[in-house]
This record gives C-alpha cells, structure tokens and sequence, in this order.
C-alpha cells in the first residue's frame, strides 16, 4: 500500500444515469453523460483524514481476481461495421453491464474510440465512467500500445493515467527503459509491455535472435522477446509491469511463465483469434492459479444472438462460458478459487 496525501473534500458526481424502460420494449437501457470535471475528482471520495493508504497496482490486481473469481478480461473494441447499434455509448456500456459480475479487467482499445473522432472519444469517456459505476473492482486496461521518448512518453502516463483514468496501460518497450519509465515510476499504475504478441507477423522482430555480450565472454543467442522479458523484469521495481503473450504462442507462453513466475501476464489472442484456451490457462497462470488476464474481444462482444436473446445477453452468455472454462481447467489443476 502507498500513503498518499488527501484532499479534504472531493466532489463525486454520477456521471451516467441508466433511464428506465419498459420491460416489454426490447430495447437497451439509456446512457446520458453528467457534468465533465476531471478525472481525479470523479474518482475519489470525502475523507475528513489527514491521509488515506492507496493500493498499488499489485494489490489492486489481486483484488479484482479475488472479487471476480475470475481471470476474464473483456476487450471493448467498438466497431461500427460490426456494432448492432450506431450509439457507442449505448453498445459499449450495455457490454458492461451484462458482464460485470464475470470479469477481472476491462480493456478498452483506443484506435476504435478514436476512429469514431470526437463522438468515440466521448463514448470513451463515457464508458470508463460507467465501468466505475457497475465493476469498481475491475481493473481498468487502455489498450494504447504507447511508446516513445521520455519527455512524450511523460505527456502519454499523464494523459492515460490522470485525464482517462487507466490502471495500467499496454506499451511498446522498443525505445528502452527511459521510454517505459513515467508509465511505471506510479506504483499505483502499470503497465503490460508488448513480449509475444498474437498476431501472424509478432515472430518477424520478436523472435530473432539477440546476442548478449560479446566474444568468448557472450552468453548464447536468445530470441528477442526473452531479452523483453527480462528486461522488463529488471525495471519491475513496484510490482506494477506486465507482459503481453499471445495465446496464439503458447509454447512461449508456457516458457515466459517459467522464467518469470511471478510477473502478471495480459493474454490476448483467446477466441477471435483461435488461441487455445486450456494452453492459456495451464501455461499462462502463476503457481497459485492467478497472475493471467486471459482477454477476448470480438469473441464476446459481437457474440452471435441465440433466438430471443439480444447483443448484450449474447455478450454475458459467452462471457459466462469463458470464466466457467478457466475455472475449471484452474479446478482440474489444483488451482480453483475456493
């Protein structure tokens, strides 16, 4: 836990009401927005102490997985093409609310909400708002992949970590540790470093063979996304820095598990993208059956409706199928919750 100084008074504002509806009208509840003050004072609360203890990354992680006794992550990548509705307030908070109670995080994707221009930009805002709302435990994952020089990767932690509020985001880590630096030095914010990614074209640069040292004194080659690993180890001074491994990869999964058993893992590549789920799950877990955030996207949130169900009940109904799933395999290794 960190000691942090606290306001002496903090104005909380709803920022989203969800308007009532007949129960008969089939459609989805109402998102407005409320009054925009900044992101710190919607966050915080009145206290009348001198301080408050504020958690850190870390244990705010292993809060979510033990609230949510589940390792579900639910990425929100609002497609217009693909939404069943032109609202992206109204899609993506509907996804919120149907799988509240069933997830650990939520990973919102920047690029979609900013393709939409101003209006996506406010579906976000809106969305974040809302996930405080219904799921105060989840951890809150900007899906941005920022990575730059110091000074612009300060403007990115500020922008990611005081204006939108994130928890932690997901970064590239290819400029090196200065790059990384203002997303990490906040130990109640983190951040998931690009390792193994799960796309087709990931072993282009990240598997390559990287050379430590030289000469007779060199150790052996290893692929480069080891050196990340190790790396981004070495930097983990506040328990607050992920990596990103692709359940598409599960062999490097299994293998970045065993050489870092402690650090959390995001998991993407599960569903959409054909990563198997019970190799996510055995190679990506820690030895106490956490330290995975196992994430599907277009797998939940543009589920195909079953007869008399709508977007949303389709959404919860898959979400519903993933955490049983992992909890099971956790089960049959000896991992379970209970």
């Amino acid at each position: 836990m960190v000691v942090v100084k606290a306001k002496s008074s903090c104005l909380e504002t709803e920022m989203f009401t969800k308007a009532a509806l007949p129960a008969t009208s089939g459609q989805q509840p109402a998102y407005s927005s409320g009054c925009g003050h900044h992101r710190q004072q919607r966050e915080c609360h009145a206290y009348n102490a001198a301080t408050m203890t504020t958690p850190t990354f870390a244990d705010k992680l292993d809060n979510a997985w033990a609230h949510s006794r589940s390792l579900v992550c639910v990425g929100l990548d609002p497609d217009p093409s693909l939404m069943p509705t032109a609202d992206v307030t109204a899609f993506s908070c509907a996804i919120v609310d149907a799988t509240a109670d069933l997830v650990c995080a939520y990973k919102p994707n920047l690029a979609f909400y900013e393709a939409m221009g101003m209006d996506g930009l406010r579906g976000l805002e809106a969305t974040l708002d809302h996930i405080r709302q219904v799921a105060p435990q989840a951890v809150l994952l900007g899906d941005a992949k920022r990575g730059d020089i110091g000074s612009t990767a300060q403007a990115h932690a500020t922008a990611m970590f005081d204006f939108w509020g994130f928890d932690a985001i997901t970064a590239s880590p290819y400029l090196g540790a200065d790059s990384v630096e203002p997303f990490i030095e906040r130990p109640q914010k983190g951040a998931f470093l690009l390792c193994r990614t799960s796309n087709p074209g990931s072993a282009d640069f990240q598997g390559l063979p990287v050379q430590n040292g030289s000469g007779k004194h060199g150790t052996d080659p290893k692929p480069l996304y080891q050196v990340v690993a190790e790396k981004a180890s070495a930097w983990d001074r506040h328990r607050n820095i992920g990596l990103v491994v692709g359940a598409t990869q599960p062999q490097e999964l299994e293998e970045i598990r065993s050489l870092h058993p402690a650090m959390p893992i995001l998991i993407p590549g599960v569903g959409a993208q054909g990563g198997d789920l019970e190799s996510a799950v055995r190679g990506g877990v820690d030895q106490r059956g956490r330290g995975a955030i196992i994430n599907s996207s277009r797998g939940v949130i543009y589920a195909r409706p079953s007869e008399g169900e709508d977007f949303a009940q389709a959404a919860r109904r898959v979400a519903v199928e993933l955490r049983d799933a992992i909890n099971s395999i956790l089960e049959q290794a000896g991992k379970g919750w209970s």
